[in-house]
């Protein structure tokens, strides 16, 4: 039996403020199994007893052990096939209902990177990335392209950065680069792959701090990292979207360069240069045929 399945079967029977409060705990695992008590009230727009008294409704003994259970469904995750087919249930029948049901999903999300716990989980997240010697950022499947995105622009700013962007034991060469006084930028998701735990292992050998971007595998987790930035993927048991992620990356961009201004205008002016350079070639290379097509005519 699910959460969702325990929702729909008592969902009649529960007063109104208990339904709303049902349905939010169905459509929004992720805040439900990272947030507390109040957090949770203050996101579904209910109290902190609201809360405790729809978890005892649906049959758990606690708030605590709602969120065994839907730990438990988060790490049983549905095939991506099913996770699509609940998608373009919710989208309508046309190429204009899928963009407004994407826009309206991304637009929950921004409203999550707008909270004020989150800002301040930003700015420890920044603060740690800062400071490290090096940094690399990890990511597998979808992820790992973003990890390679993130690696490049930081590495624009003059933030020295690898990206661990590979599975399997190609994922070890990378992890020689891993140094004390480093710091490692994950995205990762339940379940707990191997190459996460590995990761997670040799940081703590070595005493390199984790900053986890991660909508369910901080539980997971717990003592591991140093700091975690919880960002939806869009509703659960759906189609994952990664917009809210992107977001977050061009933040950290802006925030580091900041930190650093100089030294990213230093790097931003080399890369400049360095364009500027292949570009000649280019050009010459543009002319020479351009002007041996001429010469035919």
């Amino acid at each position: 039996m699910t959460v969702d399945a325990l929702v729909q079967a008592a969902l009649d029977s529960l007063p109104p403020a208990e339904q709303r409060m049902a349905r939010f705990f169905v459509d929004q695992k992720q805040a439900v199994l990272l947030g507390s008590a109040a957090e949770i009230a203050e996101q579904a727009g209910a109290s902190d007893a609201t809360v405790v008294r729809t978890a005892r409704s649906l049959g758990f003994d606690s708030l605590s052990a709602l969120r065994q259970m839907l730990l438990s469904d988060l790490t049983g995750t549905p095939s991506p096939g099913k996770r699509l087919a609940r998608t373009l249930q919710e989208t309508g029948d046309d190429g204009a209902a899928a963009l407004r049901h994407v826009i309206d999903i991304h637009e929950s999300v921004l409203d999550v990177l707008k909270r004020p716990e989150m800002a301040a989980a930003f700015e420890r997240s920044i603060d740690i990335l800062a400071r490290a010697n090096r940094r690399h950022v990890f990511g597998i499947g979808p992820s790992g392209a973003m990890a390679d995105y993130a690696s490049l622009q930081f590495n624009r700013i003059g933030l020295p950065t690898s990206a661990l962007s590979v599975s399997g034991i190609a994922l070890a060469d990378r992890l020689l680069w891993l140094g004390k006084g480093d710091a490692v930028l994950m995205m990762a998701y339940a379940p707990l792959y191997r190459e996460v735990e590995v990761v997670l292992e040799q940081a703590m050998q070595i005493d390199v701090p984790v900053v986890l971007i991660s909508d369910n595998l901080a539980p997971l987790v717990s003592g591991k990292v140093a700091e975690t930035l919880p960002i939806p993927r869009g509703k659960a048991d759906h189609l994952a979207m990664h917009g809210g992620t992107i977001v977050l990356l061009e933040a950290m961009i802006i925030g580091l360069a900041k930190r650093a201004s100089e030294a990213a205008f230093d790097s931003l002016e080399r890369l400049s240069s360095l364009r500027g350079s292949i570009d000649k070639a280019w050009i010459k290379r543009g002319v020479k045929r351009n002007k041996s097509k001429n010469a035919g005519k």
